[in-house]
């Protein structure tokens, strides 16, 4: 039995990219674990901290109430070290270093969801919090990555059902799609300073399908290339920029193996909209 190029393509794209996602996978799923030892010490220390520090501000202040007067070398220390602005400052910065520990606890989960290097199988799960963590992972770049802009994120999630998938690869092509969007915007940026970028992300059930829509206000897709975007290989990237394997992989994990629909509609300098269906019970 001979096998066409077309196939061959097909096969080589499949191998190399789950080669690639299994390895990142376990890196990432190993990254995860050991930030999570560490993040969780210094979240628990930081609450004996602040418990210490209003200890001993409680203190002083009991000894200014008893001693208003203090001797005149003692005063001069305590005019230096200005008490009550150390008093409101370590307040901010314990706050400030919560949250950022808590940023840290977000991210890893994240991370740690998004591998499911455990969920080999299909599995019920809630399609938002792939979506989420994706978006957690990417924060850095819709914050404004190379030129500095934020990209604005708008959600209008329904109320979903569980839905029976693979979640490790359904969350591949959350990534996918998030990535190019971003990667659109930030190309039309480039060429339109004054733009402001957009993803809109929808949900919603139809019959026994789930649907998910994933649009940007980005560079767009000319017209004479949209017929090839899920071909392997195929990218309109500058080099160095995509394998032109994310479209083709992404399209080969929502038809073939979780029997549903992808489909792309675009328009050159004015954004792309991706959506995929998907059934509610895996066949």
């Amino acid at each position: 039995m001979t096998c066409s190029l077309a196939d061959l393509h097909r096969t080589q794209s499949q191998m190399v990219q789950t080669e690639k996602m299994s390895a990142l996978g376990q890196m990432v799923a190993g990254v995860a674990h050991e930030i999570n030892n560490p993040i969780n010490f210094i979240d628990a220390n930081l609450l004996y901290v602040d418990d210490y520090t209003q200890t001993l501000l409680n203190l002083v202040q009991a000894y200014q109430n008893h001693y208003p007067e203090p001797l005149e070398a003692l005063q001069a220390q305590l005019e230096a070290a200005d008490v009550p602005f150390l008093a409101e400052d370590l307040h901010k910065i314990l706050h400030s270093m919560k949250n950022g520990s808590d940023r840290i606890r977000d991210i890893v989960l994240s991370l740690r969801n998004f591998s499911r290097l455990d969920e080999t199988g299909v599995k019920s799960i809630n399609l938002h919090e792939g979506i989420d963590n994706a978006l957690m992972i990417l924060q850095h770049r819709l914050k404004g990555g190379e030129n500095g802009k934020a990209i604005n994120i708008l959600k209008d999630y329904a109320d979903l059902p569980l839905v029976e998938c693979y979640p490790g690869s359904l969350n591949q092509v959350f990534m996918n799609l998030l990535v190019n969007a971003i990667d659109a915007i930030e190309e039309k940026v480039r060429q339109w300073a004054d733009q402001s970028g957009l993803i809109c992300i929808a949900t919603e059930v139809i019959d026994q399908q789930v649907r998910i829509t994933i649009s940007d206000n980005g560079i767009g897709i000319p017209e004479t290339v949209r017929s090839r975007i899920f071909d392997p290989f195929f990218t309109t990237k500058a080099v160095g920029k995509g394998t032109g394997l994310g479209l083709s992989i992404s399209y080969q994990i929502v038809t073939e193996q979780h029997h549903g629909r992808m489909t792309c509609d675009s328009t050159s300098g004015e954004g792309c909209k991706f959506a995929i269906e998907l059934p509610l019970h895996h066949a």
